[in-house]
C-alpha cells in the first residue's frame, strides 16, 4: 500500500517527535475531561475574596454546560491567586498518576513504544533526538531511561538541578525534550529560580509548581524563564526538522503549531499524525490545509479499524487493522 513506503519515507528523514496530551492519555493518564473533573472537586477555595469565588462559581458553571477546559479557562478571566490554585490542584492530579505509573514500570517489563522508537533512530548516525511536548508528565523521560539514553530538558542531572545550556551537557547520543509547558518536577524556589527536584511527592513549602495551565495567564508566564529559552529551542528544533512525527496532538497550542503549519504548508516537510481521534484543528491545518505532504492516522469505529488520510489519496482509507495507536503504527515503519 502507497501509505506504508510513504510512513517509511517520512520516518527516514529523521523526524521531530511531537507529543500532545493523547500520547499520555494512551498510557492512562488524566486527559483534559478527567482534569476538568478533578479542578472542579478538589480545588482549594479557602480565604478566596468575594469576587474569586463568584468568578471560580462562573468557570464551574461554565464546564457543566459543556465547555471545555481549554475554552472555560481563556472565557473565563481569573487572578494570579486563582490561577496558583489551579495550578497546584493539576500538579497533584498529574503528580500522582505519573508517580504511580512509575512504580508500575519497576513492576513489570512494560516497554514504551516511545523509547523502542527512539532506539531504532539511533541506530543511524544521529546524535540527538528532538521531542517537543505540551505534557507535563515525565513518561518521555522514563522512555529514554529504560532504553539507557540520555535525555536533557533544561537542567543539570541530579536531584537538586538548575538550569544549564545544552551544550553543557555531552554525551554521544542525547534526547532534548522541549517542555513548553513546564514539568512537574519544575519549581520556582524561595529564592525566585527554578529550579528541578526528583523524587518529589508533595510540592515543598514555598516552592512553586511550573506548569503552565490553559488560560489568559498561560501567555504571561511562556515570557518568562525557562519557558522562553524552551519555547525557542523548540522553535529552532521545527525550524531545522526534516519531518515531523506527532503523536496524541491536537493541534492547539500557539507554541507549536504556527512554526509547524509554516514549515508544511510553505517548505513541504512531511508530517505524520497518529491519534485516538482527529481534532478539528489537525483537518482544518493539515488535511484542507494546504500541506503537500501528510499521513494522519486516527482510530475508526472500533480499536481494529483505522481511517487513514494521505496527500497520495484522494480520499480516506479505511482499514481492518489498529494503526491509530502507538505502538502499531511502529509496525509500519521500523
Amino acid at each position: 500500500m502507497p501509505y506504508v513506503k510513504q510512513a517509511q519515507d517520512y520516518y527516514g528523514k529523521a523526524p521531530l517527535i511531537v507529543l500532545g496530551s493523547g500520547a499520555s492519555a494512551a498510557q492512562g493518564l488524566s486527559g483534559m475531561s478527567a482534569l476538568a473533573k478533578h479542578l472542579e472537586k478538589h480545588t482549594d477555595l479557602n480565604g478566596l475574596s468575594p469576587e474569586e469565588e463568584k468568578t471560580w462559581c462562573e468557570f464551574c458553571d461554565c464546564l457543566r454546560s459543556g465547555v471545555d477546559l481549554e475554552t472555560a479557562l481563556h472565557k473565563i478571566s481569573v487572578t494570579e491567586e486563582l490561577t496558583t490554585r489551579i495550578i497546584k490542584s493539576t500538579w497533584s492530579l498529574i503528580n500522582n498518576e505519573d508517580v504511580q505509573f512509575f512504580k508500575a514500570c519497576l513492576q513489570n517489563k512494560l516497554k514504551f513504544p516511545l523509547g523502542k522508537l527512539l532506539s531504532h533512530m539511533f541506530k543511524t548516525s544521529l546524535t540527538h533526538i528532538n521531542i517537543i511536548t505540551t505534557n507535563y508528565d515525565r513518561l518521555a523521560e522514563y522512555a529514554c531511561e529504560q532504553e539507557k539514553l540520555h535525555h536533557y530538558t533544561g537542567f543539570t542531572h541530579g536531584f537538586f538541578r538548575q538550569l544549564c545550556s545544552p551544550n553543557e551537557i555531552k554525551v554521544s547520543r542525547k534526547v532534548n525534550i522541549w517542555k513548553v509547558h513546564g514539568s512537574l518536577d519544575w519549581f520556582k524556589s524561595p529564592i525566585e529560580d527554578i529550579v528541578g527536584l526528583s523524587n518529589i511527592n508533595s510540592i515543598p513549602d514555598k516552592y512553586e509548581p511550573q506548569i503552565v495551565t490553559p488560560g489568559t495567564q498561560k501567555y504571561q508566564r511562556t515570557h518568562l524563564e525557562p519557558y522562553r529559552s524552551i519555547i525557542n529551542n523548540a522553535d529552532q528544533a521545527i525550524t531545522s526538522a526534516g519531518s515531523y512525527l506527532c503523536i496524541g496532538y491536537g493541534f492547539n497550542d500557539e507554541h507549536i503549531q504556527p512554526k509547524l503549519m509554516t514549515r508544511c504548508i510553505r517548505q513541504n516537510v512531511p508530517i505524520m499524525i497518529v491519534t485516538y481521534a482527529l481534532s478539528d484543528a489537525a483537518k482544518r491545518y493539515i488535511i484542507n490545509g494546504g500541506a503537500q505532504n501528510y499521513l494522519a492516522i486516527e482510530r475508526g469505529t472500533s480499536d481494529n479499524q483505522s481511517i487513514i488520510y494521505s496527500s497520495l489519496e484522494k480520499d480516506p482509507i479505511k482499514i481492518d487493522k489498529n494503526l491509530w495507536g502507538f505502538e502499531e503504527f511502529l509496525s509500519l515503519i521500523i
